[in-house]
């Protein structure tokens, strides 16, 4: 197939379905919900749908261990529990495989067929570290997609997520490494627990990790001068050859599961930002892989949001800039941190 250098694509698959989590706030009614709303809105007719082929075993092992991918196969034949947040059924193991399949497609579409690309996966991925799955994280799919972006001669990945929790796995997984920079806002003090400022990576990966410790209540205007302030020198100074995306709606107001006032049109935002940065460093290379976000509605019309802007909409809030006080000093601190390794005034 031939590149169409100005389409957009979703990677999905109905066996993501299978991943039984019952009443569980990670559940398929996310992806009923996003894939219905892109139909009813005509939205589907102008994407380009792919589908994912399932992650081979040698590809989990980029970032995880042989034998914790071992055990989530025992364990999911016998549906145990792999922690109390994280519920495994017959067809989970083959689903997360798929998940991280799916997160690889959204890659190697970008590089051969579309501008850039939209994985609707579940399970969800970013909490899950090399020899643990947590978090309803089963294995790391962005940080497998990161890895594979640079079997393809990708060499330097920008990760940026934007997900209300931290993402601990994919930060574990390139902490001593300069050739992945991992930029993340989220909700603090929050589930893990991990993500405070100070946490910058270490050995030749210090300073390639960017945390943004937001408090509970942090809106819109105070994500996106995360993004402008912070986001956007240090990401146009690494020069990513691909930019990845941990695509998270659970800061949304109303999600139900934290404490933060994001809007769709506030991730709208996030995304063009995040999309300039593609645009200016590596021809457009953007690949989003869905993490959390759990009252459904408020999902899939983000959902839809950031697919606008993927297909070249511009949203309507850049600019501004936040007045609450406590974000105001918790990006200050950031900023004089991160100026260390970075031009950030």
């Amino acid at each position: 197939m031939p590149p169409k250098r100005n389409s957009a694509g979703i990677i999905y698959h109905s066996d993501y379905l299978k991943h039984d989590t019952g009443l569980h706030p990670e559940n398929k009614e996310r992806l009923i919900s996003i894939v219905s709303h892109l139909k009813k809105t005509g939205m589907l007719d102008r994407l380009e749908m792919i589908k994912p082929g399932k992650a081979e075993p040698k590809e989990l092992e980029y970032i995880h261990h042989r034998d914790y991918i071992e055990k989530v196969r025992l364990s999911s034949e016998m549906e145990l529990q792999l922690d109390p947040d994280t519920i495994l059924s017959k067809d989970s193991y083959d689903v997360a495989m798929l998940a991280a399949g799916g997160a690889i497609t959204a890659v190697d579409a970008v590089l051969d067929t579309v501008e850039n690309s939209f994985a609707l996966v579940r399970p969800p991925g970013h909490h899950a570290l090399p020899g643990k799955g947590m978090g309803f994280c089963i294995f790391n799919n962005v940080a497998i997609a990161a890895r594979h972006a640079q079997k393809k001669g990708m060499k330097r990945v920008l990760i940026v997520d934007w997900d209300v929790h931290h993402g601990n796995g994919t930060q574990e997984a390139f902490y001593d490494d300069p050739s992945v920079l991992y930029f993340s806002t989220h909700q603090y003090p929050y589930y893990p627990g991990t993500g405070w400022m100070d946490e910058v990576g270490k050995g030749e990966g210090m300073g390639f990790n960017i945390n943004v410790p937001l408090p509970a209540g942090t809106d819109d205007s105070g994500f996106i001068a995360a993004f402008e302030e912070i986001l956007l020198p240090a990401s146009l100074e690494f020069a990513p050859d691909m930019v990845l995306v941990s695509a998270g709606f659970d800061a949304s107001a109303n999600d139900g599961l934290a404490g933060m006032n994001m809007t769709c049109e506030g991730f709208a935002v996030l995304a063009s930002i995040v999309r300039s940065v593609a645009m200016e460093s590596c021809g457009g290379r953007l690949a989003a892989v869905l993490e959390g976000g759990y009252n459904t509605e408020l999902l899939s019309r983000s959902v839809a949001s950031v697919l606008d802007v993927f297909m070249g909409k511009e949203p309507q809030l850049r600019g501004q800039s936040t007045s609450d006080t406590k974000v105001r000093k918790r990006l200050d601190e950031v900023k004089k941190i991160q100026s260390q390794f970075w031009h950030i005034r």
